[in-house]
C-alpha cells in the first residue's frame, strides 16, 4: 500500500514539474517574440515592410487604423503577428498568438 501511495504521490509530482518547464520555455519564447518585433512600435511601418516584407492580410480597423496580419506555420502550428499603423504610418502596437 505504501508502494502505491509513493508512486502515485511521484507520478503527481512528475506531471506538475513537467508542466512547469514547458510553460517556462512557452513564457521565454513569448518574450523573445515580444522583445523581437516590438521594436518596431514607433518605427515607420516601411521599416516593417523592409523586414517582414508584404503582410498576409491588412485591413483598416474600427478606428481608421491600418492593420497588417503575418501569417505563418512551424511544426504545422499557424502564427499570427497584428501590427498597428495610425494614420501617420507609424506602428502603434504589435500582437502575436500561436507563434513559437
Amino acid at each position: 500500500m505504501k508502494f502505491k501511495n509513493f508512486l502515485i504521490i511521484t507520478s503527481i509530482f512528475l506531471i506538475f514539474s513537467g508542466c512547469q518547464t514547458i510553460k517556462e520555455k512557452s513564457d521565454a519564447v513569448a518574450e523573445k517574440e515580444n522583445k523581437k518585433y516590438g521594436q518596431f512600435v514607433g518605427k515607420n511601418a516601411n521599416d516593417l515592410k523592409i523586414e517582414l516584407g508584404n503582410p498576409t492580410e491588412d485591413y483598416v480597423n474600427e478606428v481608421g487604423n491600418e492593420v497588417f496580419i503575418y501569417k505563418t506555420k512551424k511544426y504545422g502550428i499557424p502564427c499570427e503577428r497584428k501590427f498597428e499603423i495610425n494614420k501617420n504610418n507609424i506602428i502603434e502596437s504589435f500582437t502575436s498568438s500561436g507563434c513559437i
